[in-house]
């Protein structure tokens, strides 16, 4: 194992930094050594400027009209790039499979410093579509047609068990895996789209379900706040009955959404409508099935301990760089969902 640890600074007032040029330079070394070493590799890579604070390097910084934003995001292509550009180098980039992709929508409550999720309602931090839909780039020259485009339903959770698959590795027997593995849909564009729902959770309360194209909200909430009209997580996006500062229960009658014309979920299904009650026929007994069935994990993070974080991690001494580790003090997490 290789522990890297530095002071690189970010300045605020500015955005100047070369933190995204040292994560890739870390990442190339990385798939060069593993390369020259003759063994397989799984990667992580994942830049941070796009996210608060925003910065660039020299090279970007003050290049987009989109601010300062915009140049971090420009450097974050560069970089994606350059990682596509070493395994083509290297002659391994048809036997590397790619997964571009975000853990969630943008904060739309940074305004022009948190990027904009388009025709989707609202953003990070909420379960409507621009909180919870993100890109997703799927690369392997040789193996997956450039320009192809699948409506399959995906999650971050199934890029585990499809890595598995790629790699020749059967998932763990001993526990419920959660993703599935989509690598039939996209090595083969004549394979049928696999039927599966997509759970929109917030702490934990399941909040929305999609199937197929309907997306049925058995809870609605934004965000705290008492005025009726400003609401951060949706800026410029007030829709009466969905936007809303109170959590409410829809569990009796879910607020249904064709996600696939509405992408934006602006225009409620009428509840006596034919529509709702074939779709609603279909998505109830899904959801049953999911709660009596469902085995609740235990949070990594149901305790907070300060003493925990990484006060000290290896390779601190060599910058003469390591702070004290304060007393232990851990106490049950509190997560206002």
């Amino acid at each position: 194992k290789q522990w890297y640890q530095r002071r690189v600074p970010i300045t605020a007032g500015d955005g100047l930094s070369n933190v995204s040029q040292i994560f890739l330079q870390e990442g190339l070394s990385f798939i060069e050594k593993v390369h020259s070493d003759g063994n397989p590799f799984f990667l992580y890579w994942t830049p941070d400027a796009t996210h608060g604070p925003n910065y660039a390097s020299p090279m970007f910084l003050e290049k987009s009209i989109r601010g300062r934003y915009g140049d971090a995001v420009m450097e974050m292509d560069y970089c994606v790039g350059k990682i596509l550009q070493k395994l083509k180098e290297l002659g391994i980039d048809k036997n590397t499979f790619v997964f571009f992709t975000s853990d969630n929508g943008a904060a739309t409550y940074r305004g022009s410093a948190g990027g904009d999720n388009g025709p989707f309602l609202c953003g990070k931090e909420t379960t409507y579509e621009g909180g919870m839909r993100e890109p997703g780039i799927a690369w392997w020259p040789g193996s997956i047609p450039a320009g192809t485009i699948t409506h399959q339903l995906g999650n971050i959770m199934d890029l585990f068990t499809t890595s598995l698959t790629l790699a020749g590795v059967k998932p763990p027997q001993d526990r419920i895996i959660d993703g599935i593995d989509l690598s039939p849909v996209l090595l083969d564009q004549s394979v049928p789209v696999i039927d599966r729902p997509i759970w929109y959770y917030r702490g934990n309360e399941m909040m929305a379900v999609r199937v197929g194209a309907y997306k049925a909200h058995y809870w609605m909430w934004t965000e705290f706040g008492q005025d009726p009209l400003k609401f951060t997580f949706c800026r410029g996006q007030y829709i009466s009955n969905v936007t809303v500062h109170d959590q409410i229960d829809h569990t009796d009658k879910p607020i249904l959404f064709n996600v696939n014309r509405d992408p934006g979920e602006k225009y409620i299904i009428a509840f006596k409508s034919k529509e709702y009650k074939a779709a609603m026929e279909i998505i109830d007994p899904i959801v049953k099935e999911h709660k009596v069935n469902l085995v609740p994990g235990v949070p990594s993070l149901n305790y907070c301990d300060v003493a925990v974080q990484n006060w000290a991690p290896p390779g601190c001494e060599d910058l003469d760089y390591c702070l004290p580790v304060p007393d232990s003090n851990p106490k049950l997490c509190v997560w206002p969902h």
